[in-house]
């Protein structure tokens, strides 16, 4: 019997929905043992629920999460980067690592040290060797229970890993009184954290129902669909050129002297491609398929691009595209800074809590497809140039482009996802607004020049006031159906979830090792990445390459499907969270995240002022900074490195 005493484990309180109180852990005396703890069901629930809080806000917090905020998704200017918490710490510190400040002495986004992630995953060793003892509950049900933890646990090594690469593997808690030497354990190679990543998730799903087999209060708990694919993105990751073959990194060796980096293995890809699949069939029989609206909005168009804007969000655990997700922190209130501000009450989209400064890139906006499914440097049918003006007259694109008015070519004849995921000047957001007879879907005209109603209403770009210094303004993650009135408020009637995981990835995790793996793409390679795209409004990758493209022949070699299908990750997942890691696990950050952010002029009135006379866009921001090898992983903090013994990460310092 562990004789080891407790404080309360956290001293936070949350008020949630649906997926309760993650944090009423208190003990009903101020100190326990961890005995007691185990005796009743009620209070091994409250530790369950406890190890589950640790993950949420790092993965799916806008501000705490680097995914969101870290590349070059988003521009935030000085007004963004000053914003802070009461504690004085930056609100969005996401964007000074964008920027090339991260630190050692208060790393930004510390998962490692402290009461964090490595004390999570103490947490969840304490319940998995301690559960059986519950004398109130059925086997089976410690058995689920044992495997939810299991798999939260390999997805705390999977953060910690792509955060920091090598890391400290914890299969058992050490003993409070073990000496120092054992205490100071040293970072595993990649392939051991990989191989541990994997080996919790075949633990945990023989025991783990599909999520439609849970109760609902359960939902935000881990299933067996997304344990697979927990365990395919950790193997996606180990088969990529970060971790595997990385030549960079080749002499890095913790204090025992092994090396950490392995060299390339093709046949990492083949394990990667085929967990993949296994995942897309577990996903499959548990009744997960790509979202469809079943919103008749008018035309085919709209309802491709309301099937697109639904796809990514999770309203009362009610699409069957999403394999995990968890409770929103605090009720998403960061989506308020990504909202179209509007200073004026009186207009009907009015916010009065939006304070709207970050916006969508020049990059994003132009990464996205043109009609054809193609880059719009690879289309040979489309717009002659891309920042001249027409006039847009084809009435397949009422109420997604403002029509017989002059409109960029750049924002017409794109592709569904771009009207989707971008409010361009000049195209229209078709979605619910308030009205006095109540709601009703309405064409809502964007115009973003200065005075506009999606415009700024000063005359200088200013620090000190919500702007969007693109002139773009961000559609996705916007419920379709709550009007922009009141927004804010009006988005807390749907019971949203965050989602960590959903089909679409498979598909893309499939194609991307198949062909990477592969001599030449095969049928399955296209066929994966084609039941992203059919969704999406596009004609599939072969005949988008054979009847469009510049170069037909790209879309037949390893090589251009790899470009290929990195463009449809970047298209796909825009603004979620996954660039961010996925240029690091390719290794192209170097060469994306160096560059200055671009824009319009945002504090022109005239048409042509604020398209830069058609001298095309200019620099809004151009503090970007990536440094590498350094900036590929987090630096621990240095207190950490003298306490554990660890090596620091090459490029910050230190004993390495």
């Amino acid at each position: 019997m562990m004789k080891e005493k407790i404080i309360a484990l956290l001293l936070v309180a949350v008020s949630l929905t649906s997926c309760n109180d993650y944090l009423d852990v208190v003990p009903k005396n101020d100190v326990t043992t961890i005995e007691s703890v185990f005796e009743q069901r009620s209070d091994a629930y409250n530790w369950l629920k406890s190890c589950y809080y640790f993950l949420t806000s790092p993965v799916t917090g806008f501000n705490m999460s680097p995914g969101y905020l870290g590349a070059d998704e988003f521009v935030g200017g000085q007004f963004a980067h000053d914003l802070v918490f009461n504690s004085g710490n930056p609100r969005f510190p996401f964007l000074n690592v964008g920027d090339g400040l991260q630190k050692t002495s208060e790393p930004y986004g510390n998962i490692w040290s402290g009461t964090s992630f490595y004390c999570a995953i103490r947490y969840c060793n304490i319940f998995i060797d301690n559960i059986d003892n519950c004398y109130n509950m059925p086997t089976s049900e410690k058995r689920m229970w044992k495997a939810e933890i299991k798999a939260l646990k390999a997805h705390f090594y999977f953060e910690l890993m792509r955060r920091y690469g090598p890391i400290i593997l914890g299969p058992k808690n050490l003993e409070a009184n073990s000496s120092v030497k054992d205490m100071q354990q040293p970072r595993q190679p990649i392939d051991s954290c990989v191989n541990a990543i994997v080996a919790l998730c075949d633990e945990a799903m023989p025991y783990l129902p599909y999520r439609q087999e849970k109760e609902a209060y359960r939902y935000c708990y881990y299933n067996k669909e997304a344990a697979a694919t927990l365990k395919a993105y950790a193997l996606l990751y180990g088969a990529s050129p970060l971790f595997n073959g990385n030549v960079t990194l080749k002499d890095f060796k913790n204090k025992q002297g092994e090396r950490l980096f392995p060299d390339y293995d093709k046949e990492k890809w083949k394990r990667a491609a085929i967990a993949a699949d296994s995942a897309i069939a577990i996903c499959h029989k548990a009744g997960k398929s790509l979202y469809h609206s079943a919103t008749n909005l008018g035309s085919s168009l709209l309802n491709t691009i309301n099937t697109i804007e639904q796809s990514s969000i999770d309203k009362n655990f009610a699409n069957q595209e999403v394999i995990f997700s968890l409770v929103e922190q605090g009720g998403n209130p960061d989506q308020q800074y990504v909202e179209p501000f509007h200073s004026k009450s009186t207009d009907e989209n009015y916010d009065p809590l939006s304070q709207g400064c970050l916006a969508p890139s020049m990059k994003m906006v132009e990464m996205f497809y043109t009609d054809h499914g193609l880059p719009i440097e690879e289309d040979k049918q489309w717009m002659p140039s891309k920042y001249d003006q027409s006039i847009e007259a084809d009435e397949k694109y009422k109420n997604v482009v403002m029509l017989n008015t002059h409109v960029l070519n750049l924002h017409r004849h794109r592709e569904p996802r771009f009207y989707a995921d971008v409010a361009a000047d000049r195209t229209v957001w078709y979605r619910k607004v308030q009205a006095s007879t109540g709601t009703q879907w309405k064409g809502i005209n964007i115009q973003c020049r200065k005075g506009e109603s999606y415009g700024t209403d000063v005359a200088a770009v200013n620090p000190t006031v919500p702007q969007s210094l693109t002139g773009y303004w961000l559609k996705k993650g916007f419920i379709p159906e709550a009007p922009l009135y009141q927004y804010t408020n009006n988005r807390g009637a749907y019971n949203i979830r965050a989602v960590v995981f959903r089909l679409a990835e498979l598909y893309l995790m499939s194609a991307e090792a198949w062909n990477e793996y592969l001599d030449k793409p095969n049928s399955h390679v296209y066929d994966m990445i084609d039941s992203v795209r059919v969704r999406a409004g596009i004609p599939k990758v072969q005949e988008a390459w054979s009847s469009y493209a510049k170069d037909p022949d790209k879309v037949r070699t390893r090589e251009g499907m790899r470009s290929i299908i990195h463009q449809e990750w970047n298209v796909e997942f825009a603004f979620e969270g996954r660039r961010f890691w996925n240029l690091r696990r390719w290794m192209e950050a170097q060469d994306e995240l160096n560059q200055p952010q671009y824009g319009w002029n945002i504090i022109s009135d005239k048409e042509q002022g604020f398209y830069n006379n058609g001298l095309g866009p200019i620099v809004v921001w151009s503090k970007r900074s990536f440094k590498s090898p350094r900036d590929y992983f987090f630096p621990i903090k240095a207190e950490e490195v003298l306490i554990s013994g660890a090596r620091q990460n090459p490029g910050w310092g230190g004993d390495q």
